[in-house]
């Protein structure tokens, strides 16, 4: 049975496949980002210091790569460039409610704390790495 698309088109069976393992990918920076963070006096000083938000702009990548999955590479590139330097600007704008919403666990997670330069090279990094690791999975995914 071939399944379709809202457009009648048909669906690459694939591409659900990719789905799993763009949400499996995910899941696995996120534990690997935790771990950077909880065990960071184990790690040698370049990872502890840098890993950390790596990961989480290769988690926004794979993110998006997960939600809009038919979308070209460059797309998925450019929206997580948009994210990931979108909130470190925004770490810039300090008032007393955004700051109680960065105080939080998840808040701080998501958000950040204060606006680091250096991040923009991490994030720009960590979206490259993700990049190149999906291109490598595609071509072994879709190679016939």
């Amino acid at each position: 049975m071939i399944q379709l698309n809202s457009k009648n088109e048909p669906i690459h069976p694939r591409y659900d496949n990719m789905r799993i393992a763009y949400f499996i990918i995910v899941v696995i920076i996120i534990l690997l980002g935790l771990a950077s963070r909880k065990y960071s006096p184990l790690l040698p000083l370049f990872a502890a210091q840098h890993a950390g938000d790596m990961l989480w702009s290769m988690m926004i990548y794979f993110g998006f790569r997960f939600f809009l999955l038919r979308t070209s590479l460059l797309t998925a590139i450019w929206l997580s460039f948009l994210l990931c330097f979108g909130i470190e600007f925004s770490q810039l704008y300090q008032e007393d409610w955004i700051n109680q919403i960065r105080e939080t666990l998840l808040g701080a997670l998501v958000l950040g704390k204060g606006f680091l330069a250096v991040d923009l090279i991490r994030y720009t990094a960590g979206i490259i790495m993700a990049a190149t690791l999906d291109k490598v999975i595609l071509i072994f995914t879709f190679r016939r």
